[in-house]
């Protein structure tokens, strides 16, 4: 088959709202985004590709579509090469079907590449300059590519035998991830996904495939464990002290520091009398056995969070029998590309036409990021407060409540259980694997009666109901309240950051970085998890970004220190805090991670993603106290 053909093949099958965007770039003509092309809104998460247009004129944008690609693959120049801001938010308006603010112009050329997030400029840092990064997980392997694409000397830490992180320890039947891996990727960095929603096997593959287009591996030390980091301020400089696997202890020293050790590590365990004594095989979801397996056992679970919804309705048919304890329910949202892969010809599409990717990536972005944000604010006046923030908010409730009804077919005994009392979205929003439909399989059962101990081989709840298995697994998540809790860290006065944060309340300006923790960043920070949706790569690479213009201002003025002044910091969490009172993650009825034991929000980001990359776009150097570098000339 010819590319042409290929093409073709993909055109006649392509997204819609896309492929309008592909046309206003490829011909320059602009009636593309006008009636009778004018896109038709979509709810939820789907990716509306028809655009509720009628076949007819569908089949005419595909027929136009394939001619202005084959004539560009000819040679032919786009016709809007480069559109401006506003021509981009009118673009993005047109192809979701809805008003995208202006203010989202500058992001929008950012996501697509025309001012692109990557570094792109050589830093010239003085002789014996070091950047050290903790992690080679998401974050880590982000800050690794800018600097090495700025030529900034540069050593990675990671206590795994290879990269990719929490996708490298998370290896539970049926993990993947909950955001489109065409959105769950590197502005960077695009790639051949095979699906919508890649599992962890892909999605190792994915960060091992950047290690090695960048050439980052010669810059990793793998096995290598942090035990601390203390700040000297006599040479102006991080000494950090690790162990390597065979337990040579080594002292390194940095002019900057990049904390990427993230926030799931390590595993939380409930606090159940008899949790250590269970006497048949016990694991957390977190490290799972690489022979472990659940075929044929009688199988208990503890959790029902985002693990526990895709392990469950993957081994259903596998166990003897599945017991899910359940603390509180969750609200689930339908998950219309569940397992499906990208067909051969979009994939070809994908990779002969990047105008058509990153289009779709940007229709994602705007899906799953800052679309939903305004509706996630209390209104004051709302009649309903008990169970929702406001009407468009117990609009929602009322679809996933319909949703859950569906789905659980003629098990509306479970309903009790499943329904959540508190409004959508004040816990992390979970992608429906089929948990529902689990729930009518006879073998599993769902448990919502608190569990008093462990005696043997059994759960005991509190009503006296015991319950025996093989197999006890503990998908009871992460304390992700303990941020940086793998290594100490000790500041300029000589205070650890434990110290400051205490044990369950971080903050950080920009969620990036703390003062009296002069050239420390900390990557994904607090307040940094985009809790309305989306994905958090983007926010890593705003991040870095920000830190990659530190480090180019302290090359150019030879700065030696720079520490966040603490007025700059308490400003900015006053806002935080302020900004969340109004939101869903404080209601009243909501009980989640996100929040410590004195009501703060600590995980969540207050803002929308359009905010947060205006206030770390351009560095201002008065938010820090600056030394001169006592090395320079």
């Amino acid at each position: 088959m010819t590319i042409e053909d290929q093409l073709a093949e993909a055109v006649a099958i392509a997204n819609v709202p896309t492929l309008l965007m592909v046309l206003v770039q490829m011909t320059g003509d602009k009636r593309w985004m006008e009636e009778p092309y004018r896109i038709r809104r979509a709810g939820g998460t789907d990716d509306n590709d028809t655009g509720g247009l009628s076949d007819e004129i569908q089949q005419e944008i595909r027929n136009a579509a394939l001619e202005a690609i084959l004539a560009w693959k000819g040679g032919k120049p786009l016709g809007l090469a480069e559109p401006s801001e506003k021509e981009l938010v009118e673009m993005l308006t047109a192809s979701m079907g809805e008003t995208v603010p202006d203010e989202y112009g500058e992001m929008t050329a950012a996501q697509l590449g025309q001012t692109p997030m990557l570094w792109d400029q050589k830093i010239d840092v003085p002789e014996g300059f070091n950047v050290v990064v903790i992690g080679a997980g998401v974050s880590g392997l982000c800050a690794a590519v800018n600097l090495k694409a700025a030529g900034v000397p540069f050593t990675v830490l990671e206590r795994r035998d290879s990269v990719a992180g929490v996708w490298q320890d998370n290896r539970y039947p049926g993990a993947g991830v909950d955001t489109p891996n065409h959105l769950y990727s590197f502005s960077f960095a695009p790639y051949d996904w095979s699906a919508y929603f890649a599992l962890r096997n892909e999605l190792h593959d994915y960060f091992d495939h950047v290690a090695d287009k960048f050439g980052l591996r010669d810059n990793i030390q793998f096995g290598t464990t942090v035990n601390n980091a203390v700040y000297n301020s006599q040479k102006q400089a991080w000494e950090i002290t690790t162990t390597r696997a065979d337990g040579t202890e080594e002292t390194l020293e940095a002019n900057v520091l990049v904390s990427a050790a993230g926030i799931f590590n390590p595993p939380v365990f409930p606090d159940i009398p008899g949790l250590d004594s269970f006497t048949g095989e016990s694991w957390h979801t977190a490290e799972w056995p690489e022979d472990g397996t659940l075929d044929g056992k009688k199988v208990l679970m503890i959790g029902n969070g985002a693990t526990a919804m895709q392990i469950g309705p993957e081994v259903q048919h596998k166990v003897e029998s599945l017991t899910i304890f359940q603390r509180s329910p969750h609200w689930a949202t339908p998950f219309p590309q569940f397992r499906m892969e990208v067909p051969e010809a979009i994939r070809v599409l994908f990779e002969e036409v990047p105008l058509y990717r990153m289009w779709y990536r940007m229709r994602l972005g705007w899906t799953y990021n800052d679309r939903i944000y305004e509706t996630l604010h209390k209104d004051p006046n709302w009649e309903h407060p008990e169970r929702s923030l406001n009407a468009v908010n117990d609009s929602h409730r009322a679809y996933f409540t319909s949703y859950i009804k569906q789905e659980l077919g003629e098990r509306t005994d479970l309903m009790d259980k499943v329904l959540p009392s508190f409004p959508p979205f004040g816990k992390r929003m979970l992608m429906d694997n089929g948990w529902y439909r689990m729930l009518q399989n006879p073998k599993v059962e769902l448990v919502d009666d608190p569990i008093d101990h462990i005696e043997g081989n059994k759960v005991v709840c509190k009503s006296g109901a015991a319950y025996e298995a093989d197999v006890l697994v503990v998908s009871t998540g992460f304390n992700v309240l303990k941020f940086l809790s793998t290594y100490e860290v000790v500041g300029r006065s000589g205070k650890s950051l434990r110290e400051v944060w205490g044990e369950e309340d971080a903050s950080a300006y920009l969620g990036t970085v703390i003062p009296d923790f002069p050239n420390f960043f900390t990557l994904y920070g607090p307040n940094l998890q985009p809790g309305h949706g989306g994905s958090f790569i983007f926010v890593a690479e705003m991040q870095v970004r920000y830190v990659m213009q530190m480090i180019d201002t302290m090359a150019k003025q030879a700065i030696g220190e720079a520490n966040c002044k603490q007025a700059v910091h308490d400003a900015y969490i006053s806002e935080v805090d302020k900004i969340h009172e109004n939101m869903v993650w404080a209601h009243p009825g909501v009980s989640s991670y996100y929040r410590n034991s004195k009501g703060r929000v600590v995980v969540n980001s207050p803002y929308r993603n359009v905010d947060f990359f205006a206030k770390t776009r351009h560095l201002n150097l008065d938010d820090y106290d600056i030394e001169p570098s006592k090395t320079a000339g």
